[in-house]
């Protein structure tokens, strides 16, 4: 049995402990006598999680839309010797049960039926929208996201982590048929947080319960102002009474009341009797062609209004792009200004308006697990048995191929083999698997014994690098961190982190940490 340690820096600190969470089932393993230093960071405080979930939640979940698959240079280029990775056991296997299940018993099905756990992570880099894919998985508080680490953290960052980072499971088309579920804490290896070291290129997400659209309403102009989260105001037209008896209310007009006078003209026949003459300045061009005024039309050459020129300097004259005629006169500068007469009967209405203001509120949506379930987690498993990774591929092949588009989760099939595919990614003990999903599956759940019918099983990876291995210009194989105790020991630690809610009852966001 090997026990791996490539950790550049911090020793192992801290017992293993040998128990696991309430219904879980695990043997832990002698020689895992100590826990991997792991590295957290904070995501959003409650507060912060308030512009997190309205950034992704306003507009009709525009950013959503307008994100792309992240690909974080995970791409191995050229061809790829895969198999002979360290990827071995560090003491016995164990596992975790899924949410509400003992046992899965494993289905072979024609169709494969995909997991409601899964959906998609995203985040920003700048002022870009990224995704990632991501799971549910069984956790103390029900509250718990697995996903590349890649997908979760960037060492030149700040705080260490990408920034409005959320999971959507179920993600379609901007919409979050089970809520948006924002990221409070990410858990993962020291040695990827500091050295991204892939071998270790997993993360472990505590999020808060989701938020859920519950619908828009009218509120006061105070409560407008106070209000943290998407807001809109829109001018509605009320009858003179109303506006007569709110001003009367308030002393004057106001947001509540006010008038708005506006003015038209209407064109009518020269020979009409009334109206007005107006002059419109026209082009040369457009004053020879006009009718004279006899001309039983609706305008016609002014008969007391001349042609009038100015003089002007040169600055003027060659930057003027007016309608007029610009000459040089006996070395003077000169613009003819045309006039074209026309006749029009001025009208001016009054509408009475005020201004409503609405907001958008949210209902909690409750916890993760408890809407979509959760995967159950198991580690130190055997290489070379079948897994489905599942996952939402979007980017082209090498070659400029592009089968998939984002929009809907694709999965592969298949027993996974040892591998070290890349030495710029320090990954030399990883498991692989036959795969030809592009970037956007990254983080992706590989599920052990999954079964089809109750669309449950155990995460023991997570989809880290993707390439070409016989270098034909089409992705054929994807990799996973090998999931042994020291992912258990970073999992176990993100497992029991309670987070709560972030909506208040009415409908308004957590505003206070």
């Amino acid at each position: 049995m090997n026990t791996r340690v490539k950790r550049l820096a911090l020793p192992l600190g801290g017992a293993l402990a040998a128990t696991s969470m309430i219904g879980a089932t695990m043997v832990a393993s002698a020689q895992a006598s100590t826990a991997p230093a792991k590295k957290v960071v904070s995501l959003a405080s409650s507060s912060n999680a308030q512009k997190v979930a309205n950034y992704w939640s306003a507009n009709g979940g525009a950013n959503f839309k307008a994100a792309a698959q992240y690909t974080a240079n995970s791409q191995v280029a050229g061809k790829v010797k895969l198999g002979g990775g360290d990827a071995t056991p560090d003491g016995k296997a164990g596992s975790v049960p899924p949410i509400g299940l003992e046992k899965v018993t494993p289905t072979k099905v024609k169709n494969v039926n995909l997991p409601k756990t899964i959906g998609k992570v995203f985040f920003t880099v700048g002022d870009k929208e990224y995704w990632c894919s991501g799971s549910s998985v069984q956790a103390k508080y029900r509250n718990l996201v697995a996903t590349a680490g890649h997908c979760v953290f960037d060492e030149g960052l700040q705080n260490g982590a990408l920034d409005n980072w959320v999971f959507v499971p179920g993600y379609y088309q901007g919409k979050a048929p089970w809520g948006i579920y924002v990221g409070k804490a990410a858990y993962t290896h020291y040695d990827l947080a500091v050295y991204e070291d892939y071998d270790s290129d997993y993360a472990f997400v505590t999020v808060y319960n989701g938020i859920a659209y519950a619908g828009e309403k009218a509120v006061s102009k105070d409560t407008w102002d106070k209000w943290q989260g998407y807001k809109y105001a829109k001018d509605v037209e009320i009858t003179a009474e109303e506006y007569k008896k709110k001003v009367d209310e308030l002393g004057g007009e106001s947001v509540d009341a006010w008038a708005k006078t506006t003015g038209s003209e209407t064109v009518i026949p020269w020979t009409t009797p009334g109206g007005v003459v107006v002059y419109k300045e026209v082009s040369k061009d457009e004053w020879d062609k006009a009718p004279s005024e006899n001309s039983p039309v609706n305008y016609h050459k002014a008969k007391f209004k001349k042609p009038v020129t100015e003089i002007v300097d040169e600055a003027t004259y060659k930057g003027y792009t007016g309608p007029g005629y610009k000459k040089i006169v006996d070395g003077a500068f000169t613009i003819t200004h045309y006039y074209v007469a026309y006749k029009v009967k001025k009208t001016s209405t009054t509408k009475y308006y005020k201004t409503v203001f609405f907001i958008e509120y949210y209902k909690d949506a409750g916890r993760l697990g408890d809407n979509v379930g959760g995967q159950g987690f198991t580690w130190n498993q055997k290489v070379g048995q079948p897994v489905y990774v599942f996952g939402y591929p979007a980017a082209p092949h090498p070659d400029g191929d592009k089968p998939f588009t984002g929009v809907t989760p694709k999965w592969c099939y298949g027993k996974t083999f040892a591998a070290a595919p890349a030495a710029k990614f320090k990954a030399e003990a990883q498991i692989g698997l036959k795969c030809s999903m592009t970037a956007g599956s990254s983080g992706g759940p590989w599920i052990l014994k999954y079964s089809s019918t109750k669309r449950l099983g155990y995460i023991n990876g997570v989809t880290s690098l993707i390439g070409d291995a016989d270098g034909n210009g089409r992705i054929d194989f994807s990799t996973s961190p090998y999931f042994d105790s020291e992912t258990y020991a970073i999992y176990k630690s993100a497992a029991n982190l309670w987070s709560g809610s972030i909506v208040t009852k009415d409908g308004d966001l957590v505003t206070k940490a």
